[in-house]
């Protein structure tokens, strides 16, 4: 009987793993579609050719180093756990599998439970694997908000044309993000009045299971807990942890300006397409779409526009989008299917023991 109900875990799992993935690749097909179908295909082929590809391979190379940062900040907070030591090799697969599914899930829900799933697997506790990943997302919450609004600030001309709208929606819904992860995790009663209040609302819609899902409600909050409290008592982790992912954003948001470079241009200055890139991120990020797809190429076409010309523009934004995006989401496909058969099982972002050790995770990923 457990082994049917194991097979039937399984075989929904990667019918969700199957429909996301069709669902990411058509959204894609759609997108440059719609962008490209008034384009001169020939002008844009020219732009590409034109490019100095020693400035796009760097580009790739700063990508490369986002995902390594990531790597090294998640590691390095597990050692301060106390856990054993992964390797350099083993915690990258964390993050390609984990930025993988993040990618192909709509508002990046996927990732973070994959990733803990995989560390428990490797012996690693899931409080611990839990903590390592609320400490990444509270770095990040924090450095791209505040990088954004710095750079908004100093280049006011960036917010015009409708974008300021998407523009408050992302500093929004981060903002709210990050404010309940601060109070929740610096102050006890903030998580037990939210938990509180989720229960008065299951009592009066009359909630079906509503006493096995209190029951995971409070297994939640108290694994929420017993992370914050280890925050609490060890800020300078959680200082450390931030300053890594703030190099790990300021890497990501140079990106653009070698793209700039290798069309031979040279008008903008490295801060001012840096600043683009910190608007546009946070501009997306409030969009729950898989990878911001769709929206995330439109907002560069009206940011970037005046930095690279309507000549350049539109091989300029393909280039951003594959560098920073797709090229590494089929790298991490493929380490995903290695793992896959390495393992001998197919996991999708519905798997139940993921679902179990998800501890209630807001939106993250990259654009």
């Amino acid at each position: 009987m457990e082994r049917f109900r194991d097979m039937t875990l399984k075989k929904k799992a990667t019918i969700k793993l199957i429909r996301n993935l069709v669902f990411f690749v058509g959204l894609i097909i759609f997108t440059f579609w719609f962008l490209f179908k008034d384009q001169d295909l020939n002008e844009l082929v020219n732009a590409l050719k034109s490019s100095n590809k020693i400035y796009v391979l760097i580009g790739a190379l700063f990508m490369l180093g986002v995902y390594l940062a990531e790597t090294i900040n998640v590691r390095n907070v597990l050692v301060a756990l106390k856990e054993k030591k992964p390797s350099i090799l083993k915690a990258f697969k964390y993050t390609c599998i984990g930025n993988f599914f993040s990618a192909i899930t709509p508002a990046a829900t996927g990732g973070q439970p994959v990733e803990v799933y995989y560390m428990t697997k490797d012996g690693i506790s899931t409080s611990n694997g839990t903590l390592a990943m609320l400490l990444q997302l509270c770095g990040y919450q924090i450095s791209t908000i505040g990088l954004s609004i710095i750079c908004a600030i100093l280049n006011p001309s960036l917010l015009k044309d409708g974008i300021i709208w998407f523009y408050i929606l992302g500093i929004s819904i981060n903002g709210v993000a990050l404010i309940f992860m601060l109070l929740s995790t610096f102050n006890e009663k903030v998580l037990y009045k939210l938990r509180n209040f989720l229960v008065k609302i299951m009592n009066n819609f009359n909630v079906k299971n509503k006493d096995k899902k209190i029951e995971k409600l409070d297994e939640e909050v108290n694994r929420y807990e017993e992370s914050a409290k280890f925050i609490r008592t060890h800020k300078i982790v959680f200082v450390k942890s931030v300053l890594r992912v703030l190099v790990q954003i300021c890497l990501f948001h140079s990106i653009p300006y070698f793209i700039y470079r290798s069309f031979g241009l040279n008008s903008f200055n490295f801060f001012q397409l840096f600043s683009m890139q910190a608007v546009l991120y946070t501009t997306v990020s409030g969009i729950p779409l898989p990878g911001a797809i769709g929206v995330s190429e439109s907002l560069f076409l009206k940011i970037f526009g005046l930095a690279f010309g309507k000549t350049l523009l539109s091989g300029a934004m393909l280039l951003y989008r594959f560098v920073s995006f797709y090229l590494y989401i089929m790298i991490f496909a493929v380490v995903v299917v290695i793992n896959a058969v390495e393992t001998k099982e197919v996991k999708g972002s519905i798997d139940k023991d993921v679902i179990e050790i998800d501890y209630g995770r807001t939106n993250m990923k990259r654009a």
